[in-house]
């Protein structure tokens, strides 16, 4: 099956679960009788109440449907909703794709589901009915095909369909980041899918289910959301803190799961990581106040592995679980960076070594010892590294908690720590290199060669060879300015 190459049929993937949820859903608290319950949606004309604690966050649901089903001349009118309720809940964030909204209520078979915050409160509701509204048969039956079924081998089918997905978008125009949003968005959902898979598998194997709470999340390019088309894989687990003693029996649970999972995500098309940062390896697998732990540590002892440690972690976001325990990491490790000006200035100078690909005679500085990528331009290493690092630093220093790179360079902009000139030009570089190195990356795809981040200067039109070096001059004008900024910061 093919993708649709109608734009207004490609648009679905760039919308957002806020862009058609209801605002404002009728709730309730769970303690609430029945037959008050039936009173509230009958005024409210509604078909759902989602059930919420005192801090709005949901806890159930209950449809028109649970109340024939479950209550109707079977318990007491005075009966608590939550006896009656679905839980745990499937739930979606307003900030999503809309269509992996979509492909999880069709899977399930549910008709509605609770979207909330990022602080895990109510925002609104998703009917399927709305969701059929944004989308035509034609369009469901492409979403289908690109979240596929919760299988090892359906989801191995998806990379495929996403390849041709980010092609149309490319030719569509759309913006870079936006592709590469949802790119990561998918990957993302492959990552949640296959954590579903194991939790089944192990209580199945009668391993049972999870001793604490966790969270899975991604670190790199699928932590600030730019993902390409092959992403290796860069993941880790936080899990609830539990006592020492406990150690061996949870920690060999975890260890189970983390080896299941990194397999199945190889075998669907995201690689294990070569540099072993993944959540089988136990520096990667940690409570949370491990991890608080951990961050200190790397910070005071400075080394250059405990400095690209701190590079590797910086960049991080919940792809499983609560956002709860990431939103707290995310806030110590912000305070932490920022309060430890020698960490930051070491950072600087470790990022030294990834240099901008431009002589100083503007000549592309091309790959010399590869024999595999001899004279073409590496342009992650030469080109998005060296800007996703320098933002990335200024970020940290002033208390930045934004992981995308676009994002960070706005909120730098707002605060006037960069300027108009300086944030248009890394603006463009940003977008011009990401689409360079995207488009590569589909021809090598399709042409059955191995997917790399190398593109041969011959392979560039005249326009593109003179914006890629405009993008490389104003990545190291902001290098230089880092460079001042940082060293004046210490001394």
């Amino acid at each position: 099956m093919t993708l649709d190459s109608s734009g207004a049929r490609t648009a679905i993937y760039t919308k957002l679960v806020r862009d058609i949820m209801r605002e404002q859903p009728l709730s309730a608290a769970p303690d609430i009788e029945i037959v008050e319950l039936i009173k509230l949606m009958s005024e409210a004309h509604t078909s759902s109440v989602v059930l919420v604690d005192k801090n709005n966050q949901p806890l159930g649901i209950i449809t028109e449907q649970d109340i024939a089903r479950r209550a109707a001349f079977k318990i007491a009118p005075e009966t608590p909703a939550s006896k009656i309720m679905t839980s745990p809940l499937q739930i979606v964030m307003s900030d999503d794709h809309l269509f992996h909204a979509i492909a999880r209520m069709r899977r399930n078979g549910h008709r509605h589901m609770p979207v909330i915050n990022h602080e895990g409160r109510l925002e609104g509701i998703l009917t399927l009915a709305d969701t059929m509204a944004a989308a035509t048969e034609r369009v469901m039956e492409q979403i289908d095909h690109l979240t596929h079924e919760d299988s090892i081998e359906g989801l191995s089918q998806t990379k495929s369909f996403q390849v041709e997905l980010a092609e149309k978008l490319i030719q569509e125009d759309l913006p870079i980041s936006d592709i590469q949003t949802i790119l990561t968005d998918i990957n993302n959902d492959i990552y949640r899918r296959i954590v579903d898979i194991n939790l089944r598998s192990m209580r199945t194997d009668g391993l049972g289910n999870p001793p604490v709470n966790f969270s899975v999340i991604v670190m790199g390019s699928g932590g600030r959301g730019e993902n390409y088309i092959y992403p290796d894989q860069d993941n880790g687990f936080i899990i609830e803190d539990y006592p020492d003693d406990k150690h061996t029996e949870i920690d060999g649970w975890f260890i189970e799961l983390a080896e299941r999972m990194t397999r199945d995500l190889d075998i669907v098309g995201l690689p294990t990581c070569k540099g072993y940062v993944m959540a089988t390896n136990p520096l990667w697998r940690k409570t949370l106040s491990q991890w608080k732990a951990q961050v200190e540590l790397w910070g005071r002892r400075r080394s250059s592995t405990s400095l690209r440690l701190c590079d590797i972690f910086f960049d991080f976001r919940t792809a499983w679980g609560s956002p709860a325990f990431g939103n707290d990491l995310r806030g110590h490790i912000t305070q932490l960076a920022a309060n430890n000006h020698s960490l930051l200035h070491q950072l600087q100078e470790l990022s030294q070594d990834q240099g901008v690909g431009l002589s100083m005679f503007k000549r592309f500085i091309v790959e010399k010892e590869d024999p595999d990528h001899k004279g073409e331009i590496n342009l992650k290493q030469s080109g998005t590294l060296p800007l996703v690092e320098g933002i990335r630093l200024l970020s940290l220093r002033e208390k930045i908690t934004e992981t995308s790179t676009l994002a960070r360079l706005d909120t730098l902009h707002e605060q006037e720590i960069i300027d108009d000139n300086d944030h248009d030009y890394l603006h463009g570089a940003f977008r011009i290199i990401c689409k360079l190195l995207l488009r590569q990356q589909i021809r090598d795809f399709k042409a059955g060669a191995k997917v790399s981040n190398y593109i041969h200067p011959r392979n560039l039109s005249k326009r593109d060879t003179h914006l890629l070096k405009n993008s490389m001059e104003a990545i190291h004008r902001l290098r230089e300015r880092i460079r001042s900024e940082f060293t004046a910061d210490i001394f």
